[in-house]
């Protein structure tokens, strides 16, 4: 159920799998359903997140250590939070966020390294929201990696990782949607953007009827 401050929806899956574009068009459903809607995305979504973001996201994959990436991250998710999710939240609009928590337990603390703990002890210290609802988007994760890459977006660090790491995020995300089922919805990622849309949409459907 949708509850009075507004509700918090995430969109998580691998590189390439589809989510930024059906977290956009979950954004423009409920806009036309007459919901007011706060789109956004991380690492970013406020101006000194953002600028976090391009330490994160472009240069060389070794640029950064795990445990490093999870301090950024973490600093960068702690500004979004109070500059804008909080705030759209208390107001009671519906937040559709690009990526949250969930991605960085799955990147830096299941698939880079073995941190999950020291993830998990930042967010409850640092952020002690999770989103209402969590869309994770799966597909074949050599398919995705493809798609991605074709971009060539110049965002393209967690990418070139390789097949190896996606496929460790694919089995990671998951895993993550058996251990929070109340959370968690595992959507195919697979097939048509449209027929997409559609399982994302019913999913929405179900949670806030």
């Amino acid at each position: 159920m949708a509850n009075a401050r507004g509700v918090f929806i995430s969109f998580e899956g691998i590189d390439g799998s589809g989510k930024s574009t059906q977290a956009r068009a979950m954004a423009e459903a409920l806009k036309g359903q007459g919901h007011k809607v706060c789109l956004t995305r991380e690492p970013g979504g406020s101006p000194g997140a953002e600028e976090i973001r391009r330490l994160l996201v472009e240069g060389d994959p070794g640029r950064w250590s795990p445990e490093t990436e999870i301090l950024l991250f973490t600093a960068a998710r702690r500004d979004h939070l109070e500059r804008l999710i909080a705030p759209a939240l208390a107001a009671g609009e519906v937040v559709i966020c690009d990526r949250f928590a969930d991605s960085t337990r799955i990147y830096q603390g299941t698939a880079r390294a073995d941190l999950r703990p020291m993830v998990d002890q930042l967010h409850d210290l640092m952020i002690g929201t999770e989103p209402d609802l969590t869309l994770i988007l799966d597909m074949d994760a050599d398919a995705a990696l493809e798609r991605g890459l074709a971009r060539a977006s110049g965002e393209d660090r967690f990418e070139d990782m390789g097949q190896d790491f996606q496929r460790r995020l694919a089995a990671g995300f998951r895993a993550l949607a058996l251990d929070a089922p109340a959370r968690c919805r595992l959507i195919d990622g697979s097939g048509a953007e449209d027929h997409v849309s559609a399982r994302v949409q019913a999913a929405v459907s179900a949670y806030l009827s």
